[in-house]
């Protein structure tokens, strides 16, 4: 794993030395799936996940195929080379790939989708140090530094509270995979009563079975909603007419326009990636001679780490103009 880049092993995150592939959303001999969104899936022959994802991937996808499932921490070795997954802190299952070439101990690090901010729906993250990075930067910019979760989690109570009080049922949208089971969080011990799609409430089950425990909920279908706070995805069909109000839960809530965006009446900004703090101190946990931003603002946060001293370029080459500076600076 030569850390220079014109030599690196990588080609949109494919390890020839292995063969192996991470999340590629094409069907691949060999394939890690860091999670279970769908932007991460495809049918592989075999497919090494966590025990949650492969859980998630069988309920969600109807996946058949031959599933390599680890325990955080487990090392599974092919052609000379160790993978361990650790937990990403993204969702429920969700994993960083650790890659070690036995010969000579060369490391690599693939982050997937990741938050270093804890949350009571996923595992707490892990970072172990690597001679090569390859990380999501999908909010790399220094203004997206978010709230804290019991500052959102207060906005939110406060919020549905001052709806259901007007005589209005609010709904909260968030992603059926990850955000919704935040969004069931953020309301734990409000009082509410509760009802979620029914594509939340199957993914809510997968969660239930690895032990995450949520307040009681119901399954939104023809049911009465007055009195009730409603959980739905973004692309679901939400009820219409002057007594709902809706409210999206979503990282992007820090952009100013973010509800004219969304079309709802308030964006709240719980994410579940990191922000730039946490992109930064992941940086600075890994220890990487080298790092690869992909994602989001890639170049940018790159260029960022170039100027705080780390070697960083961008996996889709977006920062070429910045080599002549960058070498320029180092002479």
């Amino acid at each position: 794993m030569n850390p220079d880049p014109s030599l690196i092993p990588i080609s949109k995150l494919h390890l020839p030395e292995i063969d192996l592939w991470l999340d590629p959303t094409r069907g691949k001999p060999l394939a890690v799936i860091s999670h279970a969104h769908s932007d991460h899936v495809a049918s592989h022959g075999r497919a090494i996940c966590s025990v949650a994802t492969s859980a998630l991937l069988r309920a969600r996808y109807g996946q058949k195929g031959e599933h390599v499932v680890l325990e955080f921490g487990e090392a599974y070795e092919v052609d000379g080379y160790r993978i361990e997954l650790q937990p990403a802190g993204h969702i429920l299952g969700s994993a960083m790939v650790h890659v070690t070439r036995l010969l000579d101990g060369a490391t690599l690090l693939y982050t997937g989708d990741f938050k270093l901010r804890s949350s009571p729906t996923c595992e707490a993250p892990r970072v172990k140090p690597a001679d090569l990075l390859i990380m999501e930067t999908t909010f790399g910019l220094p203004r997206y530094v978010f709230p804290s979760y019991s500052a959102i989690q207060e906005q939110v109570v406060r919020w549905c509270r001052a709806a259901l009080e007007n005589g209005q049922v609010p709904i909260l949208q968030g992603y059926s995979l990850g955000k919704a089971q935040e969004i069931l969080q953020l309301l734990q011990g409000g009082g509410f009563k509760i009802l979620v799609h029914e594509t939340v409430g199957r993914i809510c089950a997968v969660y239930e079975s690895q032990g995450v425990v949520f307040p009681e909920y119901g399954i939104l279908k023809e049911r009465e909603t007055q009195g009730h706070v409603l959980v739905i995805p973004p692309n679901a069909s939400s009820p219409l007419g002057s007594q709902f109000v809706a409210a999206m839960i979503s990282g992007w809530g820090m952009d100013p326009r973010a509800r004219y965006r969304s079309r709802t009446e308030e964006v709240f900004p719980l994410s579940d990636h990191a922000d730039y703090p946490d992109l930064v101190k992941l940086v600075e946990m890994v220890r990487p001679r080298v790092t690869y931003t992909t994602h989001g603002f890639a170049a940018e946060f790159a260029r960022d780490l170039r100027e705080r001293g780390w070697t960083a370029w961008t996996l889709e080459g977006r920062d070429q103009l910045d080599l002549g500076l960058a070498f320029e600076q180092s002479s």
